[in-house]
């Protein structure tokens, strides 16, 4: 176990039933706003995946895992990732919020003894998508934008239900196109983003084709 990441549990009991631990390590942490984000966010990644029949339970401890690490503070997230090895991008250096995706995934495996492949790809991407995503990757992403950690409903709820009913590709991009539509206004525009984003519209431009 990383001795940094060890510290986060110094005052946590893991009980061996993944959701009870998350649930308790977030909230000894002080994010219970974050509990409830990932319950919504487990529940509607469950109900995609059933639909799509994709693995339910993979789908769920993507699902609860995604913003585990969200008890890191933003400023020292980059250190963090350096410490861990993980490659940090110039996106996400200028927007260090971005990198909790990839610190999810190192939070998953030391802490939460998390090996499935599936799942922990699933996590790593869930804030940007990107190239080659499974199908378990887009309806963790697509959950995780449909039940949203902000007040309200999202702007882009009904249309990307609505696409969600036609494919996971399709809701995927509706919301990847809804960030490339308005790039001017963010911040930065992750080039895992950009990457799927023109993977999947060459992808259903292709579908339309031979439709």
């Amino acid at each position: 176990m990383e001795t940094k990441l060890s510290q986060l549990v110094s005052q946590v009991s893991f009980q061996g039933d993944l959701q009870q631990d998350v649930v308790q390590f977030l909230k000894q942490h002080g994010f219970e706003k974050t509990v409830g984000h990932s319950t919504r966010v487990a529940a509607e990644a469950r109900r995609i995946a059933e639909h799509y029949e994709l693995d339910v339970e993979a789908a769920e401890q993507a699902a609860w895992l995604h913003d585990i690490s969200v008890v890191i503070p933003n400023h020292e997230r980059i250190a963090y990732a350096e410490g861990l090895g993980i490659e940090v991008l110039e996106e996400e250096r200028k927007l260090p919020m971005i990198i909790h995706q990839k610190l999810s995934v190192a939070i998953a495996k030391e802490l939460f003894g998390v090996t499935n492949e599936a799942v922990l790809s699933a996590i790593g991407c869930h804030t940007t998508l990107k190239a080659g995503a499974s199908q378990l990757d887009m309806a963790v992403f697509v959950a995780d934008k449909i039940a949203w950690d902000q007040a309200g409903d999202p702007p882009y709820l009904a249309e990307i239900q609505s696409a969600l009913q036609r494919s996971l590709e399709q809701a995927a991009f509706c919301y990847l196109d809804y960030l490339w539509q308005r790039q001017a206004d963010l911040v930065v525009l992750h080039p895992w983003a950009i990457e799927a984003h023109l993977e999947i519209a060459q992808q259903l431009a292709t579908s339309a084709l031979h439709a």
